[in-house]
Formats: structure tokens, sequence, C-alpha cells
């Protein structure tokens, strides 16, 4: 004689990255198939969802382990609607109740009812970027123009991650990169103007605006990509990408956009970048001191396609070590 079935207790997982009713097909079917439907979070946002759909779920305290094995006995099953942070203590009681050996364990089944899409985790550090921006004094009164320094060092932070080959140093130094852009954006949509002046700036924009902004940005600059054009090589892809930018900013000047701001070395560069695309043949300025040799230097390395920035910067690497083993490091 067969011994009756212990029962099934399926352990419903959701994430809050995922819309709520947006479950998976297994998910659904087990919801209706169970003899018990249990959620031990009254304000579980699937609650509604599964309502609608005719789930009938009992939201209760978490159950007791003895009774929810002493019902599923005889071949019954459950669905437990877990939070996103589970049920600790009922799993714990349960391991307890199979680890004395003297109760017939229904199957447990762990069954993820939806899945998280890549970049699922930028939904938590906006999240988190949020409530920093409204508990943390110091970042409640953060700026644009105060953050605006941090946003060039942990650039510089990541380029030296990249030049060195640091994998673990390259991902904390992208996550920084990308806390600027989170924080910016969370202070613009607070109405914080970038310039002072509300009319000029456009008023309150999120990271949502920004995300979307770059997406069109993307599209229109790889119509190979989204559209019917043609090109088939880098060089192509590059000058259809200076050809659409021009367009679409009605530049004047192949030296419009090219920010005076950044390291000469790379202003150099940028600028005979821009004239050798425009097939401008301009001649170098003269004149005393190192400047005019410099920027021949540059020009001639960006000619070579070589970043003169990144070349000098590698040579005052070496430099330095070299300083550091004159002094006995």
């Amino acid at each position: 004689m067969n011994a009756p079935s212990p029962g099934r207790l399926v352990l419903l997982t959701t994430s809050h990255r995922v819309a709520p009713g947006q479950l998976s097909w297994p998910a659904w079917q087990a919801l209706h198939q169970a003899d018990r439907v249990l959620c031990a979070d009254p304000a579980h946002p699937q609650l509604p969802y599964l309502r609608e759909a005719g789930v009938a779920v009992e939201v209760a305290a978490t159950p007791d382990a003895a009774d929810l094995v002493d019902f599923l006995a005889g071949g019954r099953t459950a669905v437990l609607v877990q939070s996103g942070e589970g049920d600790r203590r009922l799993t714990d009681a349960l391991s307890r109740l199979a680890g004395s050996g003297r109760v017939a364990m229904p199957d447990l089944e762990l069954l993820p009812g939806a899945y998280d899409l890549p970049g699922a985790r930028l939904i938590d550090l906006v999240q988190v970027m949020d409530r920093i921006r409204e508990e943390c004094p110091w970042s409640a009164r953060q700026t644009h123009e105060g953050l605006a320094k941090y946003a060039m060092e942990e650039a510089f932070e990541l380029i030296e991650a990249i030049e060195e080959g640091d994998r673990d140093a390259l991902r904390e130094e992208l996550g920084d990169v990308l806390l600027q852009v989170v924080f910016h954006a969370r202070i613009a949509e607070d109405g914080a103007p970038a310039t002072g002046d509300d009319e000029e700036d456009g008023g309150p924009f999120s990271v949502d605006d920004v995300a979307a902004t770059l997406i069109d940005k993307l599209v229109r600059r790889h119509p190979h990509v989204f559209g019917d054009a043609v090109a088939e090589t880098p060089e192509e892809v590059r000058a259809q990408w200076l050809r659409v930018k021009g367009e679409e900013k009605e530049r004047t000047s192949v030296t419009d956009g090219v920010p005076v701001a950044q390291p000469a070395l790379a202003l150099a560069a940028k600028l005979a970048s821009r004239a050798r695309g425009a097939e401008l043949h301009v001649p170098l300025p003269e004149g005393p001191g190192p400047g005019p040799a410099l920027l021949a230097l540059a020009v001639e390395a960006e000619r070579q396609g070589t970043d003169p920035e990144a070349a000098l910067r590698e040579s005052a690497r070496r430099y330095r070590e070299a300083i550091r083993a004159a002094e006995g490091h």
C-alpha cells in the first residue's frame, strides 16, 4: 500500500523590479491549482492582481510550520507568495521539523514568479539615491556646481583603472561615474537649475528623461543599425556619426562643441582631429616657449592615431616609478 503523499509547498518569489501582475506561466498555474495561497504581507504589490485573476489569497501572519505540514499531508498543495526578503521564520521552522526526523515533510519547491531583465538593478540604484537625497544632510544640500569637481575626479580614476588593467577597480570606478549621473539627475528632479536660470534650463527632469534623451540620440546617430543607412567600416560609422551630430547641433564651425576646459594635450588632439576630418589644412601657430612645440607634437601624435594625453600619462607613470626607485622604494 502506497504511503500518503506529504503534499507540496511552493515558495513563490517575485521581484519589485518587475511590474506587479507580470508573472510567469508556471507561477500562474501553481497559483490557480493550489489548495491554499498564503501571503504574510498585506501590502504585497501582487495581491490586487492575484485577486483580479480570481486567486483567493489568505493574508495573515507567517503560518505555523507544523500546522502547514499537517494541512499538506495527503497530497495538498500550498503556495506561499513571498516578499523580496523571503520568510526566514517559516523556512527555518520547516528546516527544524525536517531535522527532527519525526515528520513526513512536504516537497518544497522554489518557483521564481518573475525574472529581472538586464539593467534591473538600476531601479534599485535610483531608489537608493532617492532615499539618500531625502535623508542624508550632506546629499540634500548638494548642487550641480558643487558636485562638478567629483565628476572630473571620478572620470580620471576610471581612466587610471582602464590603463592599469585592474578589473576590480574598473568595476568600482564605473559605479562611481554612474553615481555622478544618478546624483545629478536626482538634483535636477528637485528643480535645481544647472545654470541658475529656470527658464533657460527647462525646469526639472528625472533620470528617466536623461535615459530617454540618450536613447533618442543613439538611435538617431546609428541609422545603419536602426534605419536603412549603410556603414560597413568603423571609418564610415564615424563619418556618419559626425555628420548626424553636425546636423543636430547646427554648428557653423568644426570647433563648436569642443570643451576648452579639458586637458591641454587632449584639447590639441581633438582640434586636430576635427580639422583633419573636415580636410582643413591650417598652419600651426609659431612663437616662443614650449607651447607651439607641444602643440605640434600633439597634432602629429593624433595624425598617427596615438592619444597624446594617454602617451604622456604613460611616460609620466614610468617617470614616477623611476623617482620611487631612486628613493629606494
